[in-house]
Parts: structure tokens; C-alpha cells; sequence
């Protein structure tokens, strides 16, 4: 029987079950300032990207914004590219500012800074252009006043993988002193492959660089040292699997508390949810080396860190959307335009029916789509509609997205009539088929759900004022090949010239599902 995820890892008795952030908050990174700690995490081609999340305690965690408001070049980001964009990006706070670095795959390293995690942050500014220059970490060290950068390279970009090049920086963080040093070849260390995700620190004289090898599904966390920051550099494996259940378990980020202990916030892959964030205690040997969770092996439930106790709290997942402005755990799937929603004095959210062929052909490829993440625990989905558009094929509903994906929603007929539509595209599809028969929708308005069983199986019901009515098969829910599934929002309508009006999204809401033994079998 697998173990249920919490929307939260507080267990309320002064202990903590893993994972913290129960959904896909890949490659996070995180930074102490004060008694604040601020996580970020990879976004790859969704806006606005750069999540930003604050803890009081490392456990509980609320999402409080976005660094990035568009994705540049933004002429490369009108469309979706799921696997591109922010890749593994890195946290800092430093003269009094907080400085945020990643590495976009086709572009290069950029860097954004601001004086408040609330911004304004600065516009990103391209500090190294290439192809495959990833996973990137700045190092200001304070001993000897000078900064540094780390990156490690995507073998489909670079042609190499399996190393960690070193750069010095201008303390300003606005460009590269010189063409870069190869710190580490994991090519050279006997049994090391797929070295990336480096998080570099300076800790007791030594330079410290954090990074996990081995593949993010059976990897490992490396920890490697050097009195100098060029090297040469040991290695020793600081965390991995075991006998645990935690597969991975891959990168993260070091945070040392007020208090002076110290903890680890890592990833762990978990298929159609993306990667779900653990946190590790962390203690140092006295060889003077980390040792992470329990002697090297994650932690299911363990002490929260000795800080003073905090709500129990989790990224926000509902929506009654107050003046047609959706929450930040909204995301599009590429750079947004301002005529896709509309603001008004009421609550919900109103949707243009966006003409394209994609959107009434395969979402996988429409950027007017408005997406969350899936979360990790059983949950029912909900939210109402109404679709106003009277266009024929105008279309709107809720999806479950991935490489192969289904939505629910309600559609005009070429009669003018609004039906009921469940439709699916299997991974290798370009077009849509039907899940269930339509039906008639006299008022234009329905009330759609899905409950998320374990392993992900979708389960799609309506309600179109007689109750809810089950709808299609079973759907598994599929990931993007770095990104887990997505709960989506839509409204689209086939080419044409003129406007083809809106829908209408109110009372959106995702609550823990408790499914009996009996029914969960049959699901």
C-alpha cells in the first residue's frame, strides 16, 4: 500500500513527514535572511517563473510570488516549450540585495537581483550566452572578496555532460571574468556519471560544492571539497537511497539556521507529480565532511528544526479569483498576452476564447493556458463554468496535462447549443478524440471535477444542475519530460477574425480526497 502525502509535511506533534512540498517544485534552492527562508525552484517555459516561497520553520511553506515576470529572448517563448526556459536556478542574498541565477539550456546564464523578495527585480541580464551551460551557482566569498560562478552543461545543447566548470565573476554579478575552468570531470571519478545540480559554499576554510550524480530516478548526493576554489577538489557520497523509499534522492540546497543547524532541501522524482521537495538534517563528521539524514539515508518523519512553531501552511491551491485575477500558483505555459483575461469588479475568472487551430486541436501546444501544479496527495478538483462565447466550436474546461493529456469542459455546437465534451490526445496523438459522448448543457454552465486517486488516476464527473454524472474511463495522469502534470484552465475557439467571446471560471477549490479501500480498488 503506498504511504498518502500530506498538503503539508507538519505532522503537529513537533515532527515533520517527508515530502514538505508535496507537488513539483523541481531543483529547489533555498537561503536564510533573518529568521526568514526563501525557496526557489526550476519553472521551465512557465510564466511567470521564478517561484518564490517562504518558510518560518523549513516545513511549512506559502508561495508568496514570482522573480520573473516574462521569459527572454521573449520572441523564443510565444509558444509552449515545456522542457526549456529556467532551468535549476540558485537563491542568494548578498549586499543587502537577493540575486537569483539560472541557466536556460538554449540561451545561456542569467542572472536577476532586487533589494526585496517582493521586488522589483531587475530584468535578466545574459552573463554567459551558450548552448547547454546549466544548473548555475554564484559564490561571493566573504574571506577573500571575490565572487565566483559554477555551472554544469546539458549533454542535448553542450555535446558533454558529467562536469562542473568554475568561473570567476565581477563582484556585481553583471558579467564573467574568464573563460571558465573545468572543477570537477566526473568522467575521472570511477563509478560517477550524469555530475550536475552544483550548489556551491564556503564552510570551515574549504570550498564546498554539493551536487548529485547517478540520474535523477537512482542517483546520489556527492559533496566535494577543496581549500581552493579551482580545485583539486575529493569527493565523498553524502546521500542516497538505501533502504529507503526515496528514489534519487537528488539536488538541493544547504541552509544553516539562526540557531547554527544545519539542513538539506532536496528533490525526489515521483513520476506524473514532478519532483516533490524532502527535507534532511544535516550534521558535519569530524573529518569535517556532511552527513546527511540518517547516517547518509533520507528521513521519513523526523524532529522540524528547533525554531519557534509556525502555522501549519502550504501553497495555496483554491481560487474564487477576486476581480478576474487568478493567484500566483497560476502559471501560462508560455509568455502571456494582456487580452487573454479581463479584470472586473466581481469574483472569476473570465477567459478569451482565444482562436487558434491548437486550441481546439491539441492543448500540449496552446500558450493560453492556465496551469497549477498536481498535487501529490489524493485530491477532488473543482470549479464551475459558464461559457458565454456563443461562437460555434468556442470551448472551455479543465484539464489534466502532460505528455498525453484529457479535459472536461463545455463546448458550442455549430447550432449555437453548449454540450458537455470529455476529450483525450495520447502521447504520440495530434488531435483530440472523445473520452465520453456529449451532451446537452441547456444553460451553458457546469460544475466539473476530478478526483486524483493514487498513481494519479483521474476520475472526471459533471454536473449540469442535475447532479454529478461520472464521465469516460479512468485517465492516468502522464509528465513532461522534466515537468509533472498540470491542472489547467482554458478558453479557445477555431481561426477566424472577430472576437469569439469568453468563459467564465468561479470557485475553484482542490481538497484532500479520502477514498474508501473498496472504491479506490475498483478506480
Amino acid at each position: 500500500m503506498s504511504r498518502r502525502a500530506l498538503p503539508t509535511g507538519d505532522l503537529g506533534d513537533g515532527t515533520y513527514r517527508n515530502p514538505v512540498l508535496a507537488a513539483d517544485w523541481s531543483d529547489p534552492d533555498v537561503v536564510r535572511v533573518g529568521d526568514d527562508f526563501y525557496l526557489t525552484a526550476s519553472s521551465f517555459g512557465r510564466v511567470p517563473g521564478l517561484p518564490l516561497l517562504h518558510s518560518r520553520d523549513l516545513v511549512n511553506w506559502t508561495l508568496v510570488g514570482h522573480a520573473l515576470d516574462r521569459l527572454e529572448p521573449a520572441e523564443a517563448f510565444t509558444t509552449p516549450r515545456h522542457d526549456c526556459g529556467v532551468w535549476a536556478p540558485s537563491i542568494r542574498h548578498h549586499d543587502g540585495r537577493f540575486w537569483i541565477f539560472w541557466g536556460d539550456p538554449d540561451h545561456g546564464v542569467f542572472q536577476i537581483n532586487s533589494p526585496s523578495i517582493h521586488g522589483p527585480w531587475t530584468s535578466p541580464h545574459l552573463i554567459k550566452a551558450g548552448k547547454g551551460l546549466i544548473d548555475t551557482c554564484p559564490l561571493w566569498d566573504e574571506e577573500t572578496g571575490e565572487a565566483y560562478l559554477v555551472h554544469a552543461y546539458a549533454k542535448s545543447r553542450a555535446g558533454i555532460k558529467n562536469r562542473l566548470t568554475g568561473h570567476r565573476m565581477a563582484p556585481d554579478g553583471s558579467e564573467l571574468l574568464d573563460e571558465g575552468r573545468v572543477l570537477i570531470d566526473g568522467d575521472r571519478i570511477p563509478g560517477w556519471f550524469t555530475l550536475e545540480g552544483p550548489k556551491v559554499y564556503r564552510h570551515d576554510g574549504w570550498y564546498w560544492i554539493l551536487a548529485p550524480a547517478g540520474s535523477v530516478e537512482t542517483g546520489w548526493q556527492g559533496a566535494f571539497r577543496s581549500r581552493s576554489f579551482f580545485g583539486p577538489y575529493e569527493e565523498r557520497v553524502v546521500l542516497e537511497q538505501g533502504d529507503t523509499d526515496v528514489n534519487g534522492p537528488h539536488q538541493g540546497g544547504w541552509v544553516r539556521t539562526a540557531a547554527g543547524e544545519d539542513w538539506f532541501l532536496h528533490f525526489q522524482q515521483r513520476g506524473p507529480y514532478g519532483r516533490v521537495v524532502h527535507l534532511q538534517p544535516m550534521r558535519w563528521d569530524a573529518s569535517g565532511w556532511p552527513v546527511i539524514g540518517d547516517d547518509g539515508a533520507p528521513v521519513d518523519v523526523h524532529e522540524k528544526p528547533a525554531l519557534p512553531s509556525r502555522p501549519v501552511a502550504a501553497p495555496a491551491t483554491d481560487d474564487t479569483f477576486p476581480g478576474g485575477r487568478f493567484g500566483p500558483q497560476w502559471q501560462w505555459t508560455a509568455n502571456s498576452a494582456p487580452d487573454w483575461t479581463s479584470s472586473h469588479d466581481g469574483d472569476g475568472l473570465r477567459l478569451a476564447c482565444v482562436r487558434s487551430a491548437d486550441g481546439v486541436r491539441d492543448l500540449r501546444r496552446v500558450p493560453h493556458l492556465l496551469t497549477q501544479r498536481l498535487p501529490l496527495q489524493p485530491s477532488r478538483v473543482e470549479v464551475d463554468l459558464r461559457l458565454d462565447a456563443t461562437t460555434p466550436g468556442a470551448r472551455a474546461g479543465l484539464a489534466v496535462l502532460g505528455d498525453a493529456y484529457t479535459w472536461i469542459g463545455l463546448e458550442r455546437g455549430a447550432d449555437g447549443a453548449a454540450h458537455v465534451v470529455h476529450r483525450f490526445a495520447e502521447t504520440t496523438a495530434d488531435a483530440e478524440r472523445d473520452a465520453a459522448h456529449p451532451r446537452a448543457a441547456p444553460d451553458a454552465t457546469a460544475r466539473l471535477r476530478v478526483d486524483i486517486a493514487d498513481g494519479a488516476r483521474c476520475r472526471f464527473f459533471v454536473d449540469t444542475g442535475d447532479g454529478f454524472r461520472r464521465s469516460g474511463q479512468v485517465f492516468a495522469a502522464q509528465p513532461w519530460r522534466w515537468v509533472g502534470a498540470l491542472l489547467g484552465l482554458f478558453a479557445a475557439a477555431p481561426p477566424g477574425g472577430r472576437s469569439a467571446g469568453a468563459a467564465r471560471f468561479t470557485h475553484f477549490s482542490s481538497t484532500t480526497l479520502q477514498l474508501d479501500p473498496e472504491e479506490e480498488s475498483r478506480s
